[in-house]
């Protein structure tokens, strides 16, 4: 595939789903999957840099993964995090590219303190870069960032001014982030999961894999975006 003739999204959004079902089918753990998954997105973000896309968002987990699954997988994802967060601080590749590291969603309140150290450290050593973004979405829902975005209006404006698509995108936890112009579901199941991004996606051009994530590696991932360069887009119009 030739980069310079390919009509590249500028916004790419993933649902990296199937971790779990890859490793039962292998009779690992699951949080032997969640680790492949982690691997295989780093071969996907050096992907997205090779080409070009300006911004990279990945849904890492709700905050019904960390309190709803069992306490061990939990641990184990959590421990994934440290580690793959830890590899991203101490490689060249996020500063080469000067790529702005946001993590979204309420994981605050769900990570210990030592995950959150490292991920204080990619904001803050990342935070004035503008040439990239790239996202992870972690213990967040689409649904719980609209209700907040609502309660924040609610409390700031007072019922005194007619809501605006403005006024309730600089309320989003995503309000730093560029519309979605594709997302990638891996899988094989054709549906969005708790409004992941919902008012940024909506009108997103959209991708359904049938792979599990550990499998979608960089050469479907390059199909996927063949196939979104072939799309028109036509806003409704």
């Amino acid at each position: 595939m030739k980069d310079e003739f390919l009509n590249v999204p500028s916004h790419v959004a993933l649902i990296p789903d199937g971790n779990r079902r890859w490793a039962k089918k292998r009779g690992l753990k699951p949080w032997e999957g969640h680790r492949a998954g982690a691997e295989n997105f780093e071969k996907l973000i050096q992907c997205a840099l090779r080409k070009k896309i300006k911004c990279f968002s990945m849904w890492g987990s709700s905050i019904d993964n960390l309190i709803k699954r069992p306490v061990l997988e939990k641990k184990a994802l959590l421990e994934i995090y440290k580690k793959y967060f830890k590899r991203l601080l101490s490689g060249p590749e996020i500063f080469e590219n000067e790529v702005k590291v946001n993590f979204i969603g309420c994981w605050e309140e769900q990570f210990p303190n030592s995950l959150k150290k490292t991920i204080y450290e990619i904001i803050e050593k990342t935070k004035n870069y503008e040439k990239r973004m790239l996202n992870f979405m972690l213990a967040y829902g689409g649904t719980d960032d609209m209700l907040q975005a609502i309660e924040k209006i609610r409390s700031k404006y007072k019922n005194e001014e007619k809501i605006t698509e403005k006024m309730l995108k600089e309320n989003l936890m995503t309000a730093n982030l560029p519309p979605v112009d594709f997302m990638i579901r891996t899988g094989g199941e054709p549906h969005n999961s708790n409004g992941f991004l919902m008012w940024d996606t909506a009108d997103a051009q959209l991708y359904f894999s049938p792979e599990f994530f550990p499998d979608f590696d960089e050469k479907k991932f390059e199909i996927a975006l063949e196939e979104y360069a072939q799309r028109e887009r036509r806003f409704g119009k």
